[in-house]
């Protein structure tokens, strides 16, 4: 954890300021408000720190947000970056309350971003909401190459939010797709009303990010039934077109209020996704639904997942997708 704000450190500017706050056991401030320029009194402050006793997690999120307001910056960025395994156990402790407390912050402008760390205890589900929930994101680290991936490489995706609230609403067309299914994502899914809902809470977007969903889909063919019955009183206009699909997003400014909407047509021909990152992106999905032993995995294998991994491998500057095939012939051997 140190080094991985140390990595951060060395990214920061004169005209930063940064503040620590720490919570095992009591919560407290060990460094207020200094420049960015001064690494040595930040490194400083990094090194005296000692992990022990309870986690007092929402006295520490507490006082997180009064220094940040205290030096808020008109039209910066002011964030938390909370690192922690996510199991607070001491004062306000209880999901519902770390997050009524952190929706109540975010509207002060003051977004709050999640590191995990450790293992056993952790609770990834609380810091994924609790990110959510503060406009922010969660990473977790286990390695100082994540580290470096999510604080130097992706630097402006973790801490610069573009859009708040992003809602993805997608319309297959009945006459060209026969059924489909959302590969993930579970725990994203909103009701078709929310899409237009501006006072739903959505995810937010960082600068440079790119957001993947994959769904498999049925194409339209003679012989083909559906489970559930042709709804009567609408007709389509797009029957002899080879409409795929239509995308609408929703998103907010960081500073707005109200949505605006942009849409995009999908056509069977498009050609927008490069073909190595659509066939990567295939044997990810795979890997998760393999580790999640899915009813939809029948006949999917890590050596074909590995053999797609590899022949779809393109240009790898930062070696992730490398590292992803090495993940792969792990899980394989285990």
């Amino acid at each position: 954890m140190k080094m991985t704000y140390k990595l951060l450190t060395q990214k920061l500017r004169k005209k930063d300021k940064v503040s620590i706050v720490v919570y095992a056991g009591n919560s407290g401030l060990v460094l207020d408000r200094a420049r960015g320029d001064e690494k040595y009194k930040i490194y400083q402050a990094l090194d005296n720190l000692r992990a022990g006793g309870s986690t007092a997690g929402g006295r520490g999120i507490q006082l997180a947000y009064a220094v940040a307001e205290k030096s808020f910056i008109e039209g910066g960025n002011n964030r938390i970056i909370l690192a922690t395994d996510g199991d607070f156990n001491v004062g306000v402790s209880s999901h519902d309350g770390l997050i009524s407390l952190i929706e109540e912050k975010r509207k002060s402008g003051i977004f709050l971003s999640v590191l995990g760390f450790g293992r056993g205890n952790m609770r990834d589900n609380m810091m994924e909401q609790l990110a959510d929930h503060g406009n922010g994101n969660y990473a977790y680290i286990d390695t100082l190459l994540e580290a470096k991936k999510v604080l130097v490489t992706q630097m402006s995706g973790t801490l610069y939010t573009i859009a708040k609230d992003v809602k993805i609403q997608v319309e297959f067309n009945p006459n060209t797709v026969h059924s489909y299914r959302l590969i993930g994502y579970e725990n994203r899914v909103m009701a078709n009303e929310d899409f237009n809902n501006d006072s739903k809470d959505a995810g937010e977007i960082g600068m440079g990010h790119r957001v993947t969903a994959l769904y498999e889909i049925v194409l339209q063919k003679e012989g083909l039934t559906s489970k559930v019955d042709a709804l009567k009183y609408q007709t389509s206009s797009t029957r002899n077109s080879d409409e795929l699909a239509t995308v609408k997003i929703r998103y907010k400014t960081p500073e707005g209020n109200t949505s605006m909407l942009m849409s995009q047509v999908i056509t069977l021909h498009s050609d927008s996704i490069q073909s190595k990152d659509y066939h990567f992106a295939q044997a990810v999905a795979g890997f998760g639904m393999l580790l999640r032993k899915s009813e939809y995995a029948n006949g999917l294998d890590y050596a074909t997942l590995i053999n797609i991994a590899k022949d779809s491998k393109g240009e790898d500057t930062e070696g992730y997708r490398a590292e992803f095939i090495r993940m792969l012939e792990m899980a394989e051997l285990l």
